[in-house]
């Protein structure tokens, strides 16, 4: 196998060698299977264990539910395509815990228990000698309760092991040719529900025909439409938030949340803040930093 990488030399001498050790990683063991979203992270890891290792050694598994937006699987297709990545997608049963549906603060951890509870089994069938996830060096400082999951599966995080920043997979992402180098971070759909908010289809499919529309009026960057009942709270980044918020563009705004269903439509002043959902629920309504959309133009 060729022992060359891909990456160009331009690129700072660290990084370089922060891949070198990721490829020697995977070679060490020899095949893997990959938890595959198509997020930045998994897409980098994916396509990094398909050069060290080769296509006959990598298996890329897409969990499909309810939370998992139709466009990221759409990307995760894609750049598998563009890559030439062995690729399996499955159901995933979450929808079906009331555990998980409940949604306390460690929602997470049941919908891993149930990804890795799939996926370990099935790298053991193939005879693929490690199952990983792309767990980065960041998330080691955030609450993370499906790394607790992967932890009792034995899922290894070698982007978090090796200590892969966001910033350095972007940038080895880009590199590479990479699509989702750009790409905003996208956790599932279940996210936007404020914590002890039932997680339904239903309610799911609003916050993503939400997002659809909204990025196809041309908002980019983070985008969370936060579900609060009939209520949809956007946010956004500050330069987006100024633009889209303005008197004469809020119709359109309020026309395309509200044709996914929601009645009232509200935009957080501070912009996109990671977590922030449940800081907001704990907030009186008539809170200054809260925009709403409906009043007049």
């Amino acid at each position: 196998m060729d022992d060359s990488l891909t990456v160009p030399e331009a690129l700072a001498p660290e990084l370089v060698g922060k891949e070198a050790q990721l490829v020697a990683w995977f070679r060490s063991h020899g095949s893997a299977l990959i938890g595959y979203s198509g997020g930045v992270d998994s897409a980098y890891l994916a396509c990094v264990a398909l050069e060290a290792v080769g296509a006959e050694h990598v298996l890329a598994v897409i969990g499909r539910s309810a939370s998992f937006p139709l466009e990221q699987w759409a990307r995760a297709r894609d750049v598998a395509d563009q890559f030439g990545m062995p690729v399996l997608e499955l159901d995933t049963d979450e929808m079906h815990d009331p555990r998980y549906v409940s949604n306390p603060g460690n929602r997470c951890y049941y919908c891993k228990t149930e990804l890795w509870g799939k996926l370990v089994p099935l790298a053991r069938s193939r005879t693929l000698a490690v199952v990983v996830d792309g767990s980065n060096y960041d998330d080691l400082a955030d609450y993370r309760p499906g790394r607790q999951a992967g932890r009792e599966h034995g899922v290894a995080s070698p982007l978090a092991e090796l200590r892969f920043t966001k910033d350095d997979i972007r940038a080895l992402s880009r590199a590479r040719g990479i699509p989702t180098w750009a790409q905003p971070s996208s956790p599932c759909l279940s996210s936007r529900l404020p914590h002890g908010t039932e997680v339904t289809p239903l309610r799911l499919r609003k916050v993503e025909n939400a997002e659809r529309a909204l990025r196809a009026m041309g908002v980019t960057g983070n985008l969370r439409v936060r579900y609060h009942g009939e209520t949809a709270r956007l946010e956004m980044d500050q330069d987006q938030m100024e633009y889209w918020g303005a008197a004469v563009r809020r119709a359109d705004v309020r026309r395309a949340v509200g044709a996914a269903g929601f009645a009232r439509v509200e935009m957080d002043l501070r912009g996109f803040r990671s977590g922030g959902l449940n800081d907001l629920t704990r907030e009186e309504r008539a809170d200054a930093r809260v925009l709403d959309l409906m009043e007049n133009d």
